[in-house]
């Protein structure tokens, strides 16, 4: 039969209560030195008895042991508010993120031309101005890749031009003379950045009639 565990509680008679307290304040005050002894602990033990008798035990001094413990309450507390702190932040980062993200979401919306409904005419100006910035800025973009195509067709006519005049050298052949309108054609007109280049080149070994 197993017995269940005795419930412990205070002890009605005073002179019985009064034995207890001196039995086992003398074994922990016993306990507490051999802790400190046994395992270099540093220990300090404080009893009141229920008259208010003062009764204590320290390894070392009582009020050293007592000002560590108040530093490393003190440290404790410290170490733990940052870590509040700082979970704090966190939130407010995060709420903070969200809540931009939602009115990036709706400026894209508007760009697109959606939810417009609720929009005044002061809010609607301004997304056509920056609709009107956005077109401006493709379009310097798109004629900057012109110009760069352009130059790029240059540099392949001049090494064209440069591979056809060695290999004209390579075979003792004298290049034709440009005519009149090849002359006044050279170098060719820029009508608009799209405009096609266009190049008559002579490669090859020349045949006589």
């Amino acid at each position: 039969m197993v017995r269940g565990k005795t419930q412990m509680r205070r002890i009605e008679n005073a002179t019985s209560r009064q034995v207890t307290f001196s039995k086992r304040r003398n074994g922990l005050l016993k306990k507490a030195f051999e802790l400190s002894v046994l395992c270099d602990a540093e220990v300090a033990l404080i009893i009141f008895s229920p008259r208010g008798k003062l009764y204590e035990f320290a390894s070392s001094s009582m009020q050293e042991t007592i000002e560590r413990y108040r530093r490393h309450n003190r440290s404790s507390q410290t170490a733990h508010k940052p870590d509040e702190q700082n979970n704090q932040h966190l939130k407010q980062e995060a709420a903070s993120l969200m809540k931009k993200i939602e009115l990036l979401e709706a400026s894209k919306r508007k760009l697109l031309g959606e939810g417009l409904g609720s929009c005044s005419m002061e809010e609607l100006q301004q997304i056509e101005k920056q609709l009107e910035k956005s077109v401006s800025n493709i379009r310097q973009r798109k004629t900057q890749v012109y110009k760069e195509q352009i130059e790029h067709l240059k540099e392949k006519e001049k090494s064209l031009l440069a591979e056809n005049a060695r290999l004209s050298e390579q075979h003792d052949i004298q290049p034709e003379p440009a005519t009149k309108d090849q002359r006044e054609n050279q170098p060719y007109e820029e009508s608009s950045p799209s405009s096609d280049v266009e190049t008559e080149l002579f490669i090859g070994l020349h045949r006589s009639n």
